[in-house]
Order: structure tokens, then C-alpha cells, then sequence
């Protein structure tokens, strides 16, 4: 069989290997095009040259021998393609008369496909579809090579991978935003350029700005073709501490660094959690349930087949103070790849008010910044629920939540005593839909403040903490119990804490009772000591 290699599977996969010879190719389409391309169009290009050059391939092999009709007449010895069969290639090794009333006079030759042995039709006078095949067999090997876009949507991941994979280890290739280009082709920005890019910055408060956008003021390679030109700059741009990309793969947007809010660049202490060791194997299946509800940010959560299309989040204190929006897995795989930038820039759309504004997504901090004003507009209090959703648009996202008229209701206070929390019922006017459990008020953010940096400057345990929050939040319960989730959303005014290591203190300290539900209480001898 003389099927192309090209047709398999394995050639794509397995078996693939990027040789010198396709990257000298690649550069060369590089020098004649005069712009970058996308890891796609460089798969594309590549498959290309590789179906060329298997089919130029495969033609000279076929060169000298005859493709098989039942028409036709055949000698002994002589080599035959037969398309049907796959481009199975056989040799004629025996002829002798057909016997069929209904075909008239023909001929009926044996053919060896090795060991195996079959008989065809020959000299056939009849009506047969096999006739109706072109002769020239390089038009037929046309119809059954497949497109490089065919071939790119069933092996396309695999191909791109062993490119980049070879392409990285290239001293002259060279990969910005979601694009391949040649190094020695750039266009060298100089000081002059960067000075220029920093004060179109400027007088934009910052930015964002694409390449194309800061090129009008620059005077910056105007000769090339606006593709190798945007490429070189958002490449020099890259090599300046001054510049920050804050878009996605594919969507490259600058912006000033030193511009760029607080919480952006470094990520607040009320944020940072510091890592506790505990066993994982004490949370019970309805306290791990839990901590999947709760959704924390630093919690690991059960993978989920494809990104969603809306996550749920429930406000705790941290985020609330800090006018940030927690990130976990299930909203970070929602957002825009962005390989190279820490730090993305989108925009939030108001699902009340469909006001628009940014948001900062912080990667390395998990969390997004920049809902200050939407928390207070709205008047969300802690334990709120949130819905965040995706739009049309990859960088553009609805935050939104369940509103209804306010209604006057009781809930917990915060109140800073003595570097401690005390909490008293008060009633405040609620207009938006929230978790009963994890609800929490704190006016004196001054005054919490101060806790929270007793507590951190102290080092208090988080069994510790648990200790003064539990006996204090059960005083206004009538069972003198408290929930795991309220324990939760209160530890995190004291302390950056996901689920998992309170609700394992929990079941590992002797003075916390559990009496069912989710529930907890100080045991009596804890209550004694």
C-alpha cells in the first residue's frame, strides 16, 4: 500500500518532528510576508509545506506505474495502482480468459499485493464506474489530499505544540501577544520612541493603548507595513519596565506601570493568605461539600469539564473591604487567556445599571480590584451573593446580584473591643440577596482594621481565633450554636482564611463541639478552660 504518510494520524502526532529545514522555511515566509503570524497561521503554513512536499513525494513514486481501470488491457509483470483500495500498489502475475455471458469478451488478471492474491477485471467492454476515473493521477491525488485546514482541526493542539516546542529553542525566532515573528526582521525602536510612548501614555491617564494607537505619534518605522510595525513596538515596549501589557493573548494593550492602582501592582495584606498545613482527610463529605459552596479563591476545587458560562460568589469581608472580587478556578477559566501579563485589563458591565467600568485581574493575588463603587452603590453587605457572567465579547463581563426592595432586617455587627470582636444584632436596610449564614456588619472599618493587625501582629492561632469568635456569635443564637459559614465569613475579618483549615481545626480541637447540620459549639470542658 502506498498510502501518504500524511494520511495518518501518527504523522501528526506521535511521529511529528520539526526539523531545520521546516523553520528555515517558516523564516523565509516571514521575509517574504512582512508580518507575524499567529500559532495557527504558523500550523497552517506548516502543514502546508509538509502536504507539498509528501504529495511531490508521493508522485514521483508513483511515476512509473499505471493506475488500474477494468478497460484497460495488462501484461504480466506490470505494476498497478488501485485507487479504491486505498493507493494499494499490486504486480500483474497471471491472465486468463473471464467467463461471464453478461459482459462479453474479457479478461480477469491475478494481481500480488505481496502474499495476498486478488483477481480484477480486465479488457472490460462494458459500462463501469472505475472507468469514469481521470487518467492523470496527479489530478487524482488532489481529490484525496486533505485541505491543511482538515488536518488543523483534528490534529491542530498536537502541531502547534511540537512547533512552539521547537520554535522556543530558536535564538532568532521570537513570540509577543499571541504572534510569531522573525527577530532580525523587527524594526529597533529607540529611546527616543519609548520616551514618546510614555507621554502618549501619560495623556491618556495611563492607558490602556494597542500598539496601532501610540504609532501615530511616534514616527516610528512609517516605511514598513503597519503589521511588522505594531509587532516590533509592542516588542520594545515589552523590554521597558515602564510598559505593562495588560490584554490578552492576541490583544496586546499597554499600560503605564507607575499608573496602575496600588492593589494592582502589589497585592494587599487584608488579601494574602499565608498557607496552613492540616489535614485534609478530617473534613467529613458534607463539610468538603461546603467548601465547594463557598467557592473560595484558595480552596481547590473539583474540575469542571469546559469553562462555565456564570459563576456564583458569596462576598466575604476581605473583598468587600478591599473593593475586590475573589477569583477561583471556576471565574479564573472564564477569562481571556493571557500568557505573558500578570495583570489583564477588562471590563465589568453593571448587571443592575449596565454602567461599564474597569477591572483589574490580578493573577498572582487571585482577585479582581476595582468594584469599589459597585459594592457601595449598591450597598452590598457581607455574604452577598454575586453573580458573575460572560458576554459576547472574551474581555467583557457582567457582575450583577439578586436586588429587591430594602427591607429592614436584623444581622450580626463586628464591634472592635479591646483587640478583639464582640457582635450584636442590629438591624440595618437590606436591598439585595444574601447567604442568612455568612451575613456580617462592620462600621467601624477603622476600628477593624486595628483588630485585624493585632491579630496578624500577634501571630494568633486560627484555633485561637476560633476560640473568642465562636462563644461570642452563639450568645445571639438561641441554641448557642454557630455554622461553619458564619465561623467563616467571620475568621476572614480577623484573618485571610479559606474553609478548609477552619473547618479542620474544627474537628481536630477537643473544645469545639459538632451537633449536626454544620453547626458547632464550644464543648463544656472548652467552655470551662
Amino acid at each position: 500500500m502506498l498510502q501518504p504518510q500524511t494520511h495518518t494520524a501518527a504523522y501528526w502526532t506521535t511521529n511529528l518532528k520539526v526539523t531545520r529545514a521546516d523553520v528555515e522555511a517558516l523564516f523565509a515566509h516571514f521575509l517574504e510576508i512582512e508580518r507575524p503570524l499567529t500559532a495557527r497561521e504558523v500550523a497552517l503554513f506548516f502543514i502546508k509545506q509538509r502536504l507539498t512536499a509528501e504529495s511531490e513525494r508521493f508522485r514521483k513514486q508513483l511515476a512509473n506505474v499505471t493506475l488500474f481501470q477494468p478497460a484497460k488491457h495488462y501484461e504480466i509483470g506490470q505494476e498497478l495502482i488501485f485507487p479504491a483500495l486505498n493507493f494499494a500498489s499490486g504486480k500483474v502475475v497471471g491472465i486468463r480468459e473471464g467467463n461471464n455471458p453478461d459482459y462479453g469478451q474479457f479478461s480477469v488478471i491475478e494481481v500480488a499485493f505481496g502474499e495476498r492474491r486478488r483477481e480484477f477485471a480486465a479488457d472490460l467492454r462494458v459500462p463501469h464506474v472505475l472507468n469514469e476515473v481521470t487518467h492523470d493521477l496527479n489530478a487524482l491525488l488532489d481529490t484525496v489530499q486533505p485541505s491543511p485546514e482538515a488536518i488543523f482541526e483534528q490534529y491542530g493542539e498536537a502541531i502547534i505544540e511540537a512547533l512552539e516546542a521547537r520554535l522556543v529553542d530558536e535564538p532568532e525566532a521570537i513570540y509577543m501577544g499571541g504572534y510569531w515573528f522573525v527577530r532580525s526582521l523587527l524594526a529597533q525602536a529607540s529611546v527616543a520612541h519609548l520616551h514618546l510612548a510614555e507621554a502618549v501614555l501619560d495623556l491618556r491617564e495611563g492607558g490602556p493603548a494597542t500598539a496601532e494607537e501610540l504609532l501615530p505619534d511616534l514616527d516610528f518605522a512609517p516605511e514598513l507595513p503597519l503589521p511588522l510595525r505594531a509587532f516590533s513596538l509592542n516588542v520594545a515596549l515589552s523590554q521597558d519596565e515602564r510598559f505593562d501589557n495588560v490584554g490578552a493573548d492576541g490583544d496586546v494593550r499597554w499600560f503605564l506601570r507607575r499608573l496602575e492602582p496600588p492593589e494592582v501592582l502589589e497585592i494587599p495584606p487584608r488579601l494574602e493568605y499565608q498557607p496552613l498545613v492540616y489535614n485534609e482527610e478530617l473534613l467529613t463529605p458534607e463539610l468538603r461539600q461546603l467548601e465547594i459552596e463557598l467557592g473560595d479563591e484558595f480552596s481547590e476545587l473539583p474540575p469542571l469539564p469546559k469553562p462555565p458560562r456564570e459563576v456564583h460568589i458569596r462576598l466575604i469581608y476581605p473583598h468587600r473591604r478591599m473593593g475586590t472580587l475573589p477569583m477561583n478556578s471556576y471565574l479564573e477559566s472564564m477569562l481571556p487567556q493571557a500568557t505573558e501579563a500578570q495583570r489583564l485589563l477588562i471590563t465589568l458591565i453593571d448587571g443592575q445599571t449596565e454602567e461599564r467600568f474597569s477591572a483589574w485581574v490580578v493573577r498572582n493575588g487571585r482577585y479582581l480590584c476595582g468594584l469599589n463603587d459597585f459594592y457601595r452603590r449598591h450597598k452590598l453587605p457581607i455574604g452577598a451573593h454575586l453573580i458573575f457572567r460572560a458576554t459576547a465579547h472574551p474581555s467583557q463581563f457582567v457582575i450583577d446580584f439578586k436586588a429587591h426592595r430594602p427591607r429592614t432586617e436584623y444581622i450580626r455587627l463586628a464591634i472592635p473591643s479591646g483587640g478583639r470582636l464582640r457582635f450584636e444584632n442590629f438591624k440595618r436596610s437590606i436591598g439585595a440577596e444574601y447567604d442568612e449564614l455568612m451575613i456580617l456588619g462592620a462600621e467601624d472599618i477603622e476600628g477593624v482594621d486595628e483588630v485585624w493587625n493585632i491579630t496578624r501582629n500577634r501571630r494568633r492561632s486560627l484555633s485561637d481565633i476560633l476560640s473568642d469568635l465562636l462563644p461570642e456569635l452563639a450568645r445571639l443564637m438561641p441554641q448557642q450554636t454557630v455554622h461553619a459559614k458564619t465561623l467563616y465569613s467571620a475568621v476572614n475579618i480577623m484573618r485571610r482564611c479559606p474553609p478548609g483549615p477552619i473547618f479542620a481545626t474544627l474537628l481536630s480541637r477537643s473544645e469545639f463541639e459538632f451537633v449536626g447540620n454544620g453547626y458547632w459549639r464550644m464543648a463544656s470542658s472548652g467552655a470551662q478552660s
